[in-house]
């Protein structure tokens, strides 16, 4: 049994003298260079804005008081200010009343204008009302400026 004990003493001995070796040797087969690295993180996005220096942002429109059969235009300014040029669509949502989507119809004149990343566009919003309208005093709804890429 002490002989048993004994050789496999000396059997580990020599195993972890190995890995000893081994790994000296290995690490003397290493070598290193670091290599600096830039990139640019993609990224879409657009701002809407009141003027065409894009320092007045806005998130509303009013239309004011319209008339059926009339169209409303509002000027704004979009900017791509994401890294990556956009396609504009223009969707509306959240209709207050709800029976108002069926009278008035939002549009602008960007539809697939593709936007340069750091360019502006003039947009005009358009809010057309039927002349069929009834049964609508006030109104709210929700217009999304979206930039695809």
């Amino acid at each position: 049994m002490a002989m048993q004990k004994s050789a496999t003493l000396a059997f580990l001995a020599v195993g972890a003298t190995t890995l000893i070796f081994i790994a000296l040797v290995s690490a003397a087969l290493v070598t290193n260079k670091t290599i600096t690295t830039t990139g640019t993180i993609k990224t879409v996005g657009v701002g809407v804005y009141w003027n065409s220096a894009c320092t007045n942002a806005t998130s509303s429109v009013d239309w004011g008081t319209l008339a059926p059969n009339q169209t409303a235009i509002r000027t704004v300014y979009v900017m791509n200010n994401g890294t990556v040029p956009v396609t504009l669509s223009l969707s509306s949502g959240n209709w207050v009343p709800t029976s108002a989507s069926g009278f008035l119809t939002p549009g602008w004149n960007c539809t697939g204008y593709v936007l340069g990343k750091g360019l502006v566009v003039a947009a005009a919003l358009t809010l057309a009302v039927s002349a069929n309208i009834t049964g609508v005093t006030s109104f709210s709804f929700d217009m999304t400026i979206a930039g695809s890429e």
